[in-house]
């Protein structure tokens, strides 16, 4: 009986909570785009400013990788 009145608080004090992380996850992913679009945008940077460092390398013949 003790665990049904546990399990029945638990019920009336997280619904709300629920109800409003349901109601509040479309406006966080709206907010957080713009932060994984510039994510997105300097990963590219960066893998491009490897590429031009590393390039000298591989036109010098650098340690030959096998094709996968």
């Amino acid at each position: 009986m003790f665990t049904f009145l546990v399990w029945l608080l638990l019920f009336l004090l997280c619904w709300p909570l629920a109800l409003l992380a349901l109601i509040a996850y479309p406006f966080v992913w709206l907010i957080l785009l713009p932060f994984r679009l510039v994510g997105i945008a300097v990963g590219g940077v960066l893998e491009l400013l490897k590429a031009i460092l590393f390039l000298p390398a591989r036109l010098l013949g650098g340690p030959n990788r096998k094709a996968a």
